[in-house]
C-alpha cells in the first residue's frame, strides 16, 4: 500500500505538470491573479497546490520522526518547495516535486530489483496437491490438507507438505532447502520436505505435518518477515542529517546574504534537497539482503546486516551447530583378552542393529557391514539396553549396570556403550559428536574478519566440550550451561566486545539467539523455534554460511556508506555551484534527478560479491 501510494503522488504531479504545460503553452493562459510581483497563471496555480498539500504531507512525516527523537533531512526538502512558491518558480518547484515523488518511486523499483530473489521464494510456493482418496486423485488446496493424508506427487513437481514415502521411489531435488547440488533417492519409509521436486518417479506420500508446519512454507514465512522490515531502516542516513542540514542552510543563507536576492537561496534549496541522501542506504540494505538470501540465508531485518558489520564476539552452540549432532565411533576399549577390538565392535553392533536409538543406530552406521551378524532372541530393554545370541553368545549391550551389575564403575566422560559376553564384562566402545567438516576454517576465517573473541557455549560435559573446542579452534569454551545460563554468559559479554552473534540451531537454543545482538540459527533441518527466534536463517547445512553472511553485511554497509557520502558530497559541490548563482532552480532540480540514478547504481553495488579479505579467505 505505502509503495503504491508513492506511486499515486508520482502520477499526480506528472498529471499536474502536463496540465500546466498544455495550459502555458498550448491555450497561453493569464494569469488570474497576483500578489506584489508574483503572477499566478493556472499552471502555477495548480502546481502550488500540488506543492502545498506534498509540502503538509512531508511535515507530518517529519513531524512523525521527531516524536521519537529522529532528525531527518527531509526539512530542506519542504523548504526548498515553499522557497520556489515563495519565488514565484512554478516549473522548479514541479520538478523539486517530480524529484521527490519521482525519487521514491525509483527507490521503490530499485528495491524491486535487489529484492528478487526474495520473490522467487514467494512465487515458488506450492497452492495445490493431488490428494488420493479411495484410489482417486482430487486437486485440493495445500492448506486444506489434514495430517494423515496422501498425496500423489507427480514428476516435476514440488513436494506441497512434509511427509512420508508410502509408495514408489524416486529421486529428489532439495538444493533449494539444502543446497545439496545432487538429487536425492528416496526409498518407501523416507522423510520428503516441501519444497524438494520429484525427479521422474510419481510417488504416493502420507503427509506428517500440517502445510503451515512445513519445511517450504517455513522458509516462505521467514521470507515474509523479511519483506515487512526494510521501512525499519529507510531512515539510516539520518545519522548524516544535521550536520547535512546545517551546511546546506548556512550555504544557502550565505548564498542570499552576499546576492541580496532570495531566488539565490532558493536555487541552493533546490539543489540541497536529501533524495539521493534517502535513497542510498534503503537501496544498499535491501540488496544486501538480497544477496543473503542468494546464498541461502534469510536476514530478517536491515539493522541485522549493520551488527553482523561490526560484530566482534561470535558465540557457537556444540551439537548440531559445530558438529553434525552424528555420532561417530572413537575408542574401543577391550577388557577381555579374548576378544580384539574389531570383533568387539561386530557383537555390539549386531545387537543394536535393530535398535532405533541414536547412540544404537550411529553404532550400526559405523561399523562395516561384513561384521554385522545375524542375531536371535533379541530382547531389549527400556533405558538400560539390548541383549542376544550371536553364534552361540549371550551378548548385552547398554549401560554398565545392565550389562555387568557386579562391575566396578569407570570414569568414562565420553557417551558409552557397555559389552559382556556371556555374562563377563567385555569392554566398551565410546563416541563422539561427528566435528562438521567446515568449522575449524569457519572459525579461523571469522578470526580473520575481525572476530575478537570467539565463544562455544553448550550444556554438554567439560571434557566433551573442551575436546570439539579444540579441534574447532576455540579458547573461550563455557560448558554444562543450562539455558538461563547461555543467556547470562551472553548478556556478560563487555560493551567493547559488542555486537554479540549467537549461532545455534534447536530450542534451547532459541532463548540465546533472542539475548544475542545478532542471532543466527541453522535452520536446514527444520529448527522451528530457533529459526523464529533468530534474526537471520542459515537454510543449508553448511556453518560456513556465517562467514558469508559476515561478508555480505560488511561489503553491504561498505557499499552503504559509499553511497550515501558520495550522495552528500556530490550535493554539496552542487550547492556550492548553485551558490555562485549559475544554476537556475529548475536545472538544478534536473541536476538532482541525475544525482538520485547514481545514487541508486550505487546502491545496486551492494549485490556484487565481496571480496576475500571480507570473505576471510586471506589475511587483512
Amino acid at each position: 500500500m505505502k509503495n503504491l501510494k508513492r506511486q499515486w503522488k508520482f502520477i499526480v504531479v506528472l498529471i499536474a505538470g502536463a496540465v500546466g504545460l498544455i495550459s502555458q503553452f498550448a491555450l497561453h493562459s493569464k494569469s488570474l491573479f497576483s500578489i506584489g510581483n508574483l503572477q499566478f497563471p493556472v499552471h502555477a496555480i495548480i502546481i502550488d497546490i500540488i506543492g502545498i498539500l506534498m509540502a503538509i504531507s512531508l511535515l507530518l512525516e517529519i513531524f512523525h520522526d521527531w516524536k521519537p527523537g529522529r532528525y531527518g533531512v527531509d526539512i530542506l526538502a519542504v523548504i526548498a518547495v515553499v522557497s520556489t512558491i515563495l519565488i514565484g518558480d512554478a516549473w522548479a518547484e514541479w520538478m523539486i516535486l517530480v524529484m521527490m515523488t519521482g525519487g521514491e518511486t525509483l527507490e521503490d523499483y530499485a528495491t524491486g530489483q535487489a529484492n528478487k530473489e526474495l520473490r522467487a521464494l514467494l512465487d515458488k510456493t506450492p497452492r495445490i496437491a493431488n490428494k488420493l482418496v479411495d484410489g482417486k486423485i482430487t486437486e485440493v488446496k495445500v492448506d486444506d490438507l489434514q495430517v494423515g493424508d496422501t498425496v500423489l506427487i507427480k514428476p516435476g513437481q514440488q513436494v506441497p507438505v512434509d511427509g512420508q514415502i508410502v509408495k514408489g521411489t524416486s529421486s529428489f531435488d532439495q538444493s533449494s532447502l539444502t543446497g545439496e547440488s545432487v538429487p536425492v533417492t528416496k526409498n518407501p519409509g523416507d522423510d520428503l520436505m516441501s519444497g524438494s521436486v520429484n525427479g521422474d518417479v510419481a510417488v504416493e506420500m502420507k503427509l506428517t505435518k500440517a502445510a503451515k508446519d512445513s519445511e517450504y512454507q517455513s522458509i516462505v514465512a521467514l521470507v515474509k518477515s523479511s519483506q515487512a522490515q526494510p521501512a525499519k531502516f529507510v531512515k539510516m542516513a539520518d545519522r548524516y542529517a544535521i550536520p547535512f542540514t546545517v551546511i546546506s542552510l548556512i550555504i544557502g543563507g550565505v548564498a542570499w546574504a552576499v546576492s541580496g536576492d532570495a531566488t539565490r537561496f532558493a536555487e541552493v534549496m533546490v539543489v540541497a534537497s536529501p533524495c539521493p541522501l534517502l535513497i542510498a542506504a534503503p537501496v544498499a540494505l535491501v540488496s544486501g539482503m538480497s544477496s543473503m538470501s542468494a546464498h541461502h540465508i534469510i536476514v530478517k531485518s536491515g539493522p541485522t546486516l549493520e551488527k553482523l558489520a561490526r560484530a566482534k564476539t561470535f558465540a557457537f552452540d556444540k551439537t548440531g551447530t559445530l558438529t553434525e549432532n552424528q555420532l561417530i565411533v572413537d575408542q574401543v576399549v577391550t577388557d577381555d583378552k579374548s576378544f580384539d577390538q574389531k570383533e568387539l565392535q561386530s557383537l555390539a553392533a549386531s545387537v543394536e542393529q535393530q535398535s532405533s536409538h541414536v547412540i544404537a543406530s550411529s553404532l550400526v552406521k559405523a561399523t562395516d557391514k561384513d561384521l554385522i551378524h545375524p542375531v536371535t532372541n533379541l530382547k531389549e530393554t527400556t533405558a538400560q539396553g539390548v541383549e542376544g545370541d550371536i553364534d552361540g553368545k549371550h551378548v548385552k549391550v547398554g549401560k554398565l549396570y545392565f550389562v555387568a551389575p557386579d562391575h566396578e564403575k569407570l570414569n568414562v566422560t565420553s557417551t558409552a556403550v557397555y559389552v559382556s559376553v556371556d555374562g563377563k564384562f567385555a569392554g566398551y566402545i565410546t563416541l563422539k559428536d561427528k566435528m562438521r567438516p567446515e568449522s575449524p576454517e569457519t572459525i579461523a576465517r571469522l578470526r580473520r574478519q575481525g572476530a575478537e573473541d570467539i565463544m562455544m557455549l553448550t550444556g554438554d560435559h567439560k571434557q566433551v566440550a573442551e575436546k570439539v573446542a579444540k579441534e574447532a579452534g576455540i579458547t573461550d569454551v563455557r560448558s554444562e550451561l543450562l539455558p538461563s545460563q547461555k543467556i547470562q554468559a551472553i548478556k556478560d559479554v563487555p560493551k567493547d566486545l559488542r555486537p554479540v552473534v549467537m549461532t545455534g540451531d534447536g530450542v534451547n537454543d532459541a532463548p540465546s539467539l533472542t539475548a544475542a545482538d545478532v542471532g543466527i540459527a541453522m535452520g536446514a533441518k527444520g529448527a522451528t523455534a530457533a529459526s523464529e527466534s533468530a534474526d537471520a536463517v542459515i537454510m543449508v547445512n553448511d556453518i560456513s554460511k556465517v562467514n558469508d553472511a559476515v561478508a555480505i553485511s560488511k561489503h553491504t554497509m561498505k557499499v552503504a556508506n559509499i553511497d550515501v557520502l558520495t550522495a552528500i558530497g556530490v550535493v554539496i559541490i552542487i550547492e556550492l555551484i548553485a551558490f555562485t548563482g549559475v544554476i537556475p532552480a529548475f536545472w538544478g532540480a534536473i541536476l538532482q534527478e541525475v544525482v538520485d540514478m547514481i545514487t541508486i547504481s550505487l546502491g545496486l553495488l551492494a549485490k556484487t560479491k565481496p571480496s576475500d579479505k571480507q570473505f576471510g579467505l586471506e589475511e587483512k
